[in-house]
């Protein structure tokens, strides 16, 4: 019984870093506590048929999705519909994550994409950076995306699909070599509007930027192995933003000490 809460936990946790919720607002959708939630999704708390039905109407799902532990988790675009994946779990990206997710993509590559090293590998760790750094900086999600440890670091699921999109209208998809390896670059048709991003979150991007966007892909994979978001989970498995909170030195851009001063 307890790998059952331990794999629905799991799911759990997949389905609210996926749709862009903390902990914090989820829990208290459900009426209980963070630490409640976080134990449910540890799979160290049970869940309840109450709290079950509540998840289902919260994803837009249902109760035999959710205690379906070997169905996958499918990322759907909001108005994206495809036969075959009728049979999966739905989750839809809701618009405003959407459109902040492009804008992000096209200040990147605005800014840093015509560099000889950026390509399809260095723009997902940069958006990793991007997404973890500023919810531990700030405990809310910049652009929210679902990444997944792979054996060269953090990938978005949702990349592909965003980017199939935006293909021929914002950017321009280039294969190419870097070096004697292949590359897949993104080259902007247009600039971002920044109209939808705040302050605080250039001001994210650029320190991310600024520090990474000079390395190749071997170099930020390498990096980005040694963050604990990434030590922590398994292979092949959605990476916890919570889990930004234990990161080590050099990685953490948040002063604890200040907080709790």
């Amino acid at each position: 019984m307890r790998m059952f809460y331990k794999k629905i936990g799991s799911k759990i946790r997949g389905l609210r870093t996926t749709t862009g919720m903390s902990q914090e607002y989820l829990a208290g959708l459900l009426n209980i506590n963070r630490i409640s939630l976080s134990n449910m999704e540890s799979g160290e708390r049970s869940i309840s048929a109450e709290e079950l039905f509540k998840l289902a109407e919260i994803f837009n799902t249902t109760t035999d999705n959710l205690l379906d532990l070997k169905q996958d988790i499918n990322v759907i675009l909001e108005g994206k519909t495809e036969e075959k994946e009728k049979e999966l779990l739905r989750i839809s990206v809701p618009q405003k994550n959407l459109g902040k997710f492009k804008e992000v993509l096209i200040y990147i590559l605005n800014r840093v994409g015509s560099k000889p090293n950026i390509g399809e590998t260095v723009i997902y760790k940069l958006l990793y950076f991007i997404d973890f750094n500023f919810y531990e900086k700030y405990e809310e999600q910049l652009i929210g995306a679902t990444y997944k440890k792979n054996i060269h670091g953090p990938t978005p699921l949702e990349f592909r699909k965003i980017v199939d999109q935006m293909e021929g209208k914002d950017l321009t998809k280039i294969k190419d070599k870097y070096f004697q390896y292949p590359q897949t670059k993104y080259l902007p048709l247009r600039v971002p509007d920044l109209r939808i991003l705040k302050a605080h979150e250039l001001k994210i991007i650029d320190e991310v930027l600024d520090k990474l966007s000079d390395y190749n892909a071997t170099e930020i994979s390498k990096y980005s192995h040694n963050d604990v978001p990434w030590l922590t989970t398994d292979n092949g498995k959605i990476i916890d933003y919570e889990k930004v909170f234990y990161r080590t030195t050099p990685y953490s851009v948040r002063s604890y000490v200040e907080d709790n001063v």
